[in-house]
């Protein structure tokens, strides 16, 4: 009697391949890890610009209002006060002092002032312009630390300048950080950047992004 012998090919159990599941996850887990960054980013930065919106439109409001406290109640624009004469008034250190004394107290140094500040901030809280508010915020800064002019160590009148840095102070911060916003878009993020983009009149015109 012949016996043959059959081989038996067993189907079996076998394991998921835990190296090829690891290739596959790595770049999905590397994925989702950018993607969390690159959002993290946005939201810092959004806030960012929405604080930064808020000291600008604050300013603003003291300023015109006399809320009491930059601007003593009684004292606001609306009261007949002259936003710009309090701050350029008191200049007294640096090569533009008797320049800003001359401009303190002018209707248009006034106006320009205020409409600057007001315009910042409303651009920084809705996230457009932000290429033409880096532009003006930082004229402004500029303008405002060579008013205080931080590298004296003396006033005009021989007093301590109580200079705490002979360089960097929060005008330049500031400036600094309008800059930023500006060139990492912070606008599209809780802003209306990305509709402002859009425009026709935008789209044609880089620097109004």
């Amino acid at each position: 009697m012949a016996v043959h012998e059959h081989s038996h090919r067993s189907a079996g159990f076998h394991l998921p391949s835990l190296r090829r599941n690891r290739t596959t996850a790595a770049p999905e887990s590397a994925v989702s890890a950018h993607s969390d960054t690159h959002t993290a980013r946005a939201y810092v930065l959004a806030s960012a610009r929405l604080l930064m919106g808020f000291v600008f439109l604050w300013a603003f409001l003291d300023k015109t209002f006399g809320l009491g406290y930059a601007t003593a109640s009684g004292k606001g624009w609306i009261d007949g006060g002259s936003p710009a004469e309090g701050f350029l008034g008191h200049v007294a250190v640096g090569p533009m002092e008797s320049t800003f004394h001359a401009w303190a107290g002018a209707a248009w140094a006034d106006w320009l002032f205020m409409l600057g500040m007001l315009g910042i901030g409303l651009a920084l809280a809705a996230g457009v312009a932000l290429r033409l508010t880096a532009f003006a915020g930082t004229a402004m800064m500029a303008l405002m630390w060579v008013a205080e002019w931080p590298p004296a160590q003396h006033l005009s009148d021989g007093s301590m300048s109580m200079s705490t840095n002979p360089f960097v102070d929060y005008h330049l911060v500031y400036a600094v950080v309008l800059i930023a916003l500006a060139v990492t878009s912070a606008g599209d993020t809780l802003g209306l950047g990305r509709l402002w983009a859009r425009l026709p009149f935008v789209r044609g015109n880089g620097w109004l992004r």
